[in-house]
């Protein structure tokens, strides 16, 4: 068994430049903890591999495809391979979302 604990990982700046923790990538599964500050948002984009988003804290916007959602803590939204996605973050309240990307 392996715990992770989330609150005492590194940040970096991802590649879509925001701050995030990398958990897991081993064995094709990815999961990062993004940290959207309020209004900053994911630019549309693809993924090779179907991807989950959860909401760990705040509320925001989740794209995927043509399909555009208000979400919030808990919720759970799936985004199929090679289908664009995108995320924004409310503009007055912080929104963390764990990217699990599945392996094929």
């Amino acid at each position: 068994m392996e715990i992770i604990r989330m609150s005492e990982m590194e940040t970096s700046t991802t590649p879509k430049k925001v701050q995030g923790r990398k958990l897991i990538d081993r064995d094709g599964l990815v999961v990062m903890n993004l940290l959207l500050k309020p209004g900053e948002e994911v630019p549309s984009h693809k993924t090779p591999v179907n991807v989950l988003f959860q909401i760990v804290k705040g509320e925001g916007t989740i794209e995927v495809g043509e399909e555009k959602g208000e979400v919030q803590e808990n919720d759970l939204v799936y985004s199929p391979k090679n289908i664009p996605h995108a995320l924004e973050a409310n503009k007055d309240k912080e929104f963390h979302v764990l990217v699990i990307k599945l392996p094929q």
